[in-house]
């Protein structure tokens, strides 16, 4: 009602020479207007607001967008979908929903983590209720420790404060000092109220580099072992994730109370990619362009990638992580090509 007020105020000063019957009538339709323009559905299609308490997820959308824009991932689609899920649909949480997702770069870490932060704010990592964080930009410095620390807690206290549903993603988390994500651990945890503020329905996600060597060997036995790599189940790989990431002097998690208190809710890998879901990157990022898919050129982009073990050559080292730099390069020289000579 506030934002509206202002309306019936300029209205005020033009009422006082009209007649009762007006002066009745326009404080009326002033009063309609200024509690419709109050109104959440009117005023939320214009400014962003913080979904509503009974506001779910569309599970068939989020499932749709992960299927046709996420590659070689069956365990993380699967994984996250069912807690994303399970998490949207639950209208009293006992403590936020946290992920932890690991795996060599290129293997679309990021991008399913976008893909969450649109489907829970519409605007996605430009929402305000979207917090991304960069070891290395955010917190650069270790003897600020301590600094970094309150900074966190005051930031993560007041946004949401402000929306219940904020989103914090922490990218780079192989790269943050030892002892600083220990600082959130409170919000994590099983309390229904924290200083008065209940974090239950916030969503916490981390990005890490750590434990993708664990994952690319437990991809290359299965593969060695003639198994197909849909076979590999989250069993196969959580435990030995999770145990390697909280050893880990570099996974930003290393004796982690976040995990010795198991308060992440999913370690979820991300398997090396493989030669065909390099073609179906190069396909995708084509028709995000608004191009016509040239399999000459997706062909000429997968085969400029470097692949691993030295002998087999099965995975992408850089996933598709320099797709989008490639395809410049092979499309500027189509257009070279057949550009118009004289």
């Amino acid at each position: 009602m506030p934002r509206a007020v202002g309306l019936l105020w300029l209205l005020l000063p033009g009422l006082a020479a009209l007649e009762p019957l007006s002066v009745g009538l326009a404080i009326g339709v002033a009063s309609a207007l200024t509690g419709y323009l109050s109104h959440p559905n009117f005023y939320c299609k214009y400014v962003e607001c913080c979904p509503s308490a009974g506001q779910r997820l569309n599970a068939t959308a989020l499932k749709v967008q992960l299927d046709t824009k996420l590659f070689g991932q069956h365990l993380a689609k699967d994984v996250v979908l069912k807690a994303v899920m399970g998490f949207s649909n639950n209208p009293s949480p006992k403590k936020p929903l946290t992920l932890s997702l690991h795996g060599w770069a290129g293997t679309g870490k990021n991008f399913l983590s976008q893909i969450l932060a649109e489907h829970v704010h519409r605007a996605g990592l430009r929402s305000k209720f979207v917090h991304l964080f960069l070891a290395t930009l955010h917190f650069p410095h270790h003897d600020q420790l301590k600094l970094y620390k309150e900074q966190l807690q005051n930031w993560i206290r007041g946004n949401v404060s402000a929306c219940p549903h904020s989103v914090f993603i922490f990218d780079e988390m192989d790269k943050m000092h030892p002892g600083l994500i220990d600082a959130i651990k409170p919000f994590l945890d099983y309390y229904e109220q924290v200083d008065g503020v209940s974090y239950r329905k916030a969503i916490f996600i981390f990005l890490s580099n750590a434990g993708g060597d664990l994952i690319n060997k437990a991809a290359l036995d299965f593969w060695t072992s003639g198994k197909g790599r849909e076979e590999i189940q989250l069993k196969d790989l959580e435990p030995t994730l999770s145990v390697g990431v909280f050893n880990n002097k570099n996974s930003g998690l290393w004796h982690s109370s976040l995990i010795d208190r198991n308060l992440i809710d999913y370690f979820v890998p991300f398997l090396p990619l493989e030669h065909k879901h390099v073609k179906m990157c190069v396909r995708a990022e084509m028709i995000a362009r608004g191009s016509a898919v040239d399999e000459k050129i997706v062909q000429a982009v997968a085969d400029e990638m470097t692949f691993f073990p030295k002998e087999q050559k099965i995975y992408s080292d850089k996933g598709c992580k320099t797709v989008q730099a490639k395809l410049d390069i092979h499309e500027d020289a189509v257009m070279r090509d057949t550009k118009p000579k004289g």
